[in-house]
C-alpha cells in the first residue's frame, strides 16, 4: 500500500497553517490493483449543553422505539430523525444536593460530564472530576493537532461566588482536565479561528493577525501560491472539494470580521496592545459562528473532541428576537404559569434550531463517502430536567449521528428511573475503543 498525500499536509504561509480536508488523494492505493482502498473511518465526538432545564412536556416523544412524530421542541430536527436517539430516564445524582444545600445550577453543569459531586466552595479549592470529553481526548487526541477544543458563548469568572456558595468556576467551565483543573472555554470566534488556522506562539498569532488586518488581507492570501501548486496535483473531485473548503474558511473569516467591526470601518491597532476582542451581540450569529468553526475543525481533522455549552447554567440571557424579553433563568421558575411556560418553550426551541443548524452543517460535509454527521456522536442536553423543579432526573438528552455505524439511530429509548447519565458515556467509551470499567457515578454500560 502507498499513500499519495499525507493526512497531516497543511498549507503554510505567514503565521498560517491550514490543515486540509479529507481528499481522495489521501486514500491508500493498492499497488497491485491500482485502486483506492477505503480509509480507516475517523469518529468525532461533541458534547453540547443548554442551561436551566427544558419544558419536558414538549420535549419527550410519546412512544418508545422507532421515532415517529417528533414533539414540538424537537421538530427543528425532523430532517435528522433517522440519525438521532432520544434518551429518557437518565439522571445526574451528583447534581442533587446530597446534603450540600442549594446550588443546583453549579452542580448541574459541573457534574454533566464528570458524574462527580463538585466540592461546595467559592474559594480556590475547587474539585469535580475528569470529564468524559477528556477521557476520550486522552485516547484519541494524539492523532490530531488539538486533543480537544473547548468553545462556548457566554463568558464567566474562574473565581468568586456564583451560586449559593459554589465557585463561579463550576458554571463557567464545562470540560475538566482532572478533578481540580477545568478547561477554560474560548468564546471569541476570532481567537478560535486563529487557534485553528494560525501558526506559532500566541504572540506570533497576535502579530500576524495585526499585520493581516493592517494590510486588509485574508488568512488565505498568504497560502495562495501553495494552494495553487497543490491544486495542480489533484483530480477534479478533489479540486472541487478544496475550493469548497477554502471558500468556507474565507466566508467564515468574513463573517467573524463583520461581527467584530462596524460597517465600512477599518480596525485600528496600537503597537502595544493586542487585537480587540469583540463578541457578537446576536446570540444566533455567535452560536452559528462557533458551530461553523467546530465543523471546520472536524473537517480538517484538527480535533476529534469538542465541548460547546450554548450558555452557562443559570444564565439569565433574554431573547427579544423571538419575543422573549425576560431572562431565561427568571422564566425557568415559572410556577406552572402558562405564559411563562410558553416563553420557556420558545427559548428551548430556539436552542434546538441552533442545534439543527450545526447538525445540518455536519450533514453537508462529505468525507470518504460519508457525511461528518454519520461519522460523529453529538450529545446535547441539560443537567436539569424541569427548570422550575430543579430536578436532576428525567433529563433531556439526545444523541445525533451514528459514529461510523457504532450506534443504531432513529429511536426513542426509555431507561429505568434514575439510570446514571454516566452509563451513556461508558457505552460511548466502549464503542470508541477507550473503555473504562467505571466513570463518575456509573453503574454499568448503557445499551444503545
Amino acid at each position: 500500500m502507498s499513500t499519495l498525500m499525507n493526512r497531516r499536509t497543511a498549507l503554510k504561509g505567514l503565521g498560517t497553517a491550514i490543515a486540509l480536508p479529507w481528499l481522495e488523494a489521501m486514500a491508500p492505493v493498492s499497488m497491485a490493483a491500482g485502486t483506492a482502498a477505503a480509509a480507516k473511518p475517523v469518529t468525532r465526538v461533541a458534547f453540547l449543553y443548554v442551561p436551566n432545564g427544558m419544558h419536558m412536556e414538549d420535549w419527550t416523544p410519546k412512544g418508545v422505539g422507532t421515532l415517529a412524530e417528533l414533539p414540538s421542541l424537537l421538530q427543528p430536527l425532523k430532517n435528522f430523525k433517522d440519525s438521532m436517539n432520544v434518551f429518557s430516564g437518565l439522571a445526574l445524582d451528583k447534581a442533587k444536593a446530597n446534603g450540600d444545600g442549594p446550588g443546583d445550577h453549579a452542580r448541574a453543569q459541573a457534574a454533566f460530564l464528570t458524574g462527580r459531586q463538585p466540592r461546595k466552595t467559592n474559594g480556590a479549592d475547587i474539585r469535580a472530576g475528569q470529564s468524559a470529553d477528556q477521557h476520550i481526548a486522552n485516547h484519541l487526541g494524539e492523532s490530531t493537532k488539538f486533543a480537544s477544543l473547548e468553545i462556548g458563548i457566554e463568558p464567566g469568572r474562574q473565581a468568586g461566588n456564583c451560586d449559593s456558595g459554589y465557585s463561579c468556576a463550576y458554571q463557567s467551565n464545562f470540560s475538566w482536565r482532572n478533578e481540580t483543573v477545568p478547561n477554560a472555554k474560548e468564546i471569541d470566534p476570532r481567537l478560535v479561528f486563529d487557534r485553528l488556522f494560525g501558526n506559532g506562539s500566541s504572540k506570533d498569532k497576535d502579530e500576524n493577525r495585526e499585520k493581516r488586518d493592517r494590510l486588509n488581507k485574508s488568512i488565505l492570501d498568504f497560502v495562495n501560491e501553495e494552494a495553487k501548486s497543490l491544486n495542480n496535483q489533484l483530480g477534479a473531485s478533489d479540486q472541487r472539494k478544496m475550493d469548497e473548503y477554502l471558500t468556507a474558511i474565507r466566508e467564515l473569516e468574513q463573517r467573524i470580521d463583520k461581527s467584530r467591526e462596524a460597517k465600512n470601518a477599518k480596525p485600528t491597532f496600537k503597537p502595544t496592545m493586542a487585537a480587540p476582542t469583540i463578541i457578537p451581540k446576536d446570540a444566533q450569529e455567535h452560536i452559528r459562528l462557533m458551530s461553523d468553526l467546530m465543523v471546520l475543525a472536524f473537517q480538517a481533522d484538527l480535533t476529534r473532541v469538542v465541548t460547546f455549552p450554548f450558555a452557562n447554567d443559570g444564565s439569565n440571557r433574554s431573547y427579544p428576537v423571538i419575543g422573549v424579553p425576560e431572562g431565561h433563568h427568571e422564566l425557568s421558575h415559572h410556577g406552572k404559569d402558562a405564559k411563562k411556560q410558553e416563553k420557556i418553550a420558545k427559548i428551548n426551541r430556539y436552542h434546538i434550531e441552533q442545534l439543527a443548524y450545526l447538525i445540518g452543517r455536519l450533514q453537508a460535509v462529505k468525507e470518504n463517502g460519508k457525511s461528518l454527521l454519520e461519522q460523529s456522536m453529538v450529545v446535547y442536553g441539560s443537567g436539569i430536567g424541569d427548570g422550575d423543579r430543579h430536578n436532576h432526573d428525567e433529563l433531556p438528552v439526545v444523541m445525533l449521528g451514528g459514529g461510523n455505524g457504532l450506534v443504531k439511530t432513529g429511536r426513542h429509548m426509555r431507561f429505568p428511573k434514575d439510570t446514571p447519565l454516566m452509563n451513556l458515556y461508558l457505552a460511548m467509551f466502549q464503542r470508541l475503543g477507550c473503555p473504562a470499567k467505571t466513570f463518575g457515578d456509573s453503574t454499568g454500560v448503557l445499551s444503545i
